[in-house]
């Protein structure tokens, strides 16, 4: 499945605790996500899925995500079916090992093409 993976102004990526939640970008925005952290050697930090401004909010106050702050963390994300969001999150989950977060869905994986491709 190819997806739209979104970046901020000016196509750059956008930084986990400063994107504008606010925008109508966000309103009835649902699909999957993927959090990574930059520096020496960057790294997923989480995948999931659901209401993406929810989601994001959540993060900024996850202590377990925030800990790899020091290394500026960014997230994107893309809309994706709710039938085939298990299956895609499960295909990221394999795909990365994310950092935090070991409960992802157990549904056959859909794979989808990378954010970094």
């Amino acid at each position: 499945m190819h997806v739209n993976w979104t970046k901020c102004q000016a196509e750059v990526w956008c930084k986990l605790n400063n994107v504008n939640l606010e925008h109508p970008h966000f309103n009835y925005r649902h699909g999957v996500y993927v959090i990574w952290h930059g520096g020496r050697n960057p790294a997923v930090v989480y995948v999931g899925q659901g209401d993406v401004k929810d989601r994001i909010q959540f993060h900024r106050g996850n202590e377990s995500v925030q800990q790899y702050e020091p290394h500026s963390l960014y997230v994107t994300w893309a809309d994706v079916p709710a039938a085939s969001r298990d299956g895609v999150e499960s295909f990221l989950a394999k795909r990365w090992t994310p950092k935090v977060g070991s409960e992802h869905p157990s549904a056959d994986p859909i794979e989808v093409n990378s954010p970094w491709s």
